[in-house]
């Protein structure tokens, strides 16, 4: 019997960021976030589904302030390789961010339209304050220039990347790196 894991690493050309890195820069990353917060203010931590799970979770064990976590479901890619730069929410948030701080946190951010729609949508709903973090930024690909990134991981190639939480049609998100996805996989 193969090994499906064993499998899915065949289907990668390169590892763009190791394992060690992305704990090391979470690390980093959740201590920045905290000193902002140091107050012990309550944060609303709200993950965009589905890419950003596994850095959510590994990011909030990190942080020191109290975190409250909600999700949203937002598409621009479906099973394609590229945006469409169609941006549909499937599932909003549940909880009332009224007066609230929130940080969106994001898997990767490419040309920013999916997070520029995000940040439009929140904001109408008066929070606190709105920060953003991102394990990953492809700023070759910035349509959306005026989307600010305030906790920002690695800078990564313009490459198709797949892994800890990347996927390509729900695949490879449970790789522990990121890596770059073998091109005549998806063109």
């Amino acid at each position: 019997m193969t090994n499906p894991k064993t499998d899915m690493r065949d289907d990668i050309k390169e590892v763009v960021v190791s394992e060690q890195e992305i704990k090391a820069e979470n690390k980093r990353l959740a201590a920045k976030i905290s000193s902002h917060y140091d107050d012990g203010e309550e944060v609303i931590m709200v993950g965009i589904l589905r890419g950003a799970v596994i850095f959510m979770a590994d990011l909030a064990r990190e942080i020191d302030s109290p975190v409250i976590f909600d999700f949203m479901d937002v598409s621009s890619y479906g099973k394609d390789a590229y945006t469409s730069g169609n941006v549909r929410i499937i599932k909003d948030l549940e909880e009332n961010i009224e007066g609230k701080h929130v940080l969106i946190v994001e898997d990767i951010i490419d040309t920013g339209l999916t997070m520029k729609r995000v940040v439009n949508l929140l904001q109408t709903r008066d929070p606190a304050s709105i920060k953003i973090v991102t394990l990953l930024d492809k700023p070759e690909r910035r349509v959306q220039k005026k989307v600010q990134v305030d906790y920002n991981g690695f800078e990564v190639p313009d490459e198709f990347v797949v892994g800890y939480g990347l996927d390509y049609a729900e695949k490879y998100r449970n790789l522990p790196f990121i890596g770059a996805l073998k091109e005549h996989l998806y063109s």
